[in-house]
């Protein structure tokens, strides 16, 4: 009889990305590296196991928001005191925090339970060229092929 595979947390092994996202569209972007982030881009992944790798992008505020999203899409946050919805448009998000915004997009795509706070924490996203991981020896990654 067959059985299925099914990986064991220890038995792990993670690599370290860096994706550009330099005139890359945010969707397709954070669909891409929420895949990686989750290990669906190995033969050993299993749903209830974090078996994603760790991804570094930089060039966060150089990522592409399509049509008319930067003036048009909105994102919401409430203090939770009467009157204390706070709005603004993806294009002043893109502007102060870009990093924030593509954070955001990509933790969306992410399971919405422990699993997927485990596996949004292996991201790391730099809105410059620069980044601190250059000791875990992180591979380029060509995002155009998977989107």
């Amino acid at each position: 009889m067959r059985t299925t595979y099914i990986a064991k947390p220890g038995e792990v092994e993670r690599k370290w990305y860096v994706v550009d996202a330099k005139d890359v569209p945010m969707g397709r972007l954070a669909s891409a590296v929420a895949s990686i982030l989750r290990g669906k881009n190995k033969p050993t992944f299993t749903p209830h196991v974090d078996t994603g790798d760790y991804v570094i992008v930089i060039n966060a505020a150089q990522v592409k928001l399509t049509g008319k999203k930067a003036s048009q899409k909105m994102y919401y946050r409430h203090s939770n005191y009467p009157g204390g919805l706070k709005q603004r448009t993806a294009g002043d998000f893109l502007a102060k925090e870009p990093e924030k915004l593509l954070e955001t997009a990509i933790k969306g795509m992410l399971p919405h339970n422990s699993l997927g706070h485990k596996q949004g924490l292996k991201l790391h996203v730099y809105a410059g060229e620069d980044h601190k991981h250059a000791a875990q020896n992180p591979e380029v990654l060509d995002i155009t092929n998977l989107i």
